[in-house]
C-alpha cells in the first residue's frame, strides 16, 4: 500500500527528471575539466543518449537504478501499487535499452553507461573508468555494464 495520497504522488512523480540530473551534471564537469566538446540528449541517436561525443562516436548513458533496473537496492525494489503497470513498464525500458546499445554500437559508437548508484558510492572508480573510455579507441568493453 502506498503511504502517500494520488496527489502526493502525482507530485513526486511529476518531479522526476530526465535530463539535468545531479549524476548526468556531475559527468558534465568532469568532462568540462578535461575539455572535452560534448552534446547533451542528442534525439538523432537511439536513446537519445545524455552525453555525446560525436567527433570521438563516443554515447554515454547516465541510468538511474530504479528506472533502469540496475543490480543494486534501488534497482530491486518495486513499487507496491499497480504492479500490472510497472511490471511491462520497467521490462520494457530494460529491454529498451538493451535494443539502444546494440543500434549504436552497430553504427559503430562505443558506449559507456554510470549508474547513479556508482556515482554516490564509487565516483573515482567510475571517473577512471570514464577517462580510460575516453582516451582509448577501442574502450567500449571498460563501459561499467554490471
Amino acid at each position: 500500500m502506498d503511504v502517500l495520497t494520488r496527489a502526493q504522488r502525482k507530485r513526486c512523480m511529476a518531479a522526476v527528471r530526465a535530463k539535468g540530473t545531479k549524476p548526468e551534471l556531475l559527468l558534465c564537469r568532469l568532462l568540462d575539466s578535461l575539455r572535452y566538446r560534448y552534446r547533451l540528449h542528442d534525439d538523432t541517436l537511439p536513446g537519445k543518449p545524455d552525453i555525446v561525443l560525436p567527433r570521438r562516436k563516443k554515447a554515454i548513458f547516465v541510468h538511474g537504478c530504479f528506472w533502469h533496473r540496475h543490480n543494486c537496492k534501488s534497482g530491486r525494489s518495486f513499487p507496491a501499487t499497480h504492479p500490472s503497470f510497472w511490471g511491462p513498464k520497467l521490462k520494457g525500458n530494460k529491454e529498451r535499452d538493451r535494443l539502444n546499445i546494440c543500434q549504436l554500437r552497430s553504427m559503430g559508437w562505443q558506449v559507456f553507461v554510470v549508474w547513479e548508484c556508482q556515482l554516490r558510492k564509487r565516483a573515482e572508480h567510475v571517473f577512471t573508468q570514464l577517462l580510460s573510455f575516453m582516451r582509448n579507441p577501442t574502450a567500449d568493453k571498460l563501459a561499467a555494464h554490471n
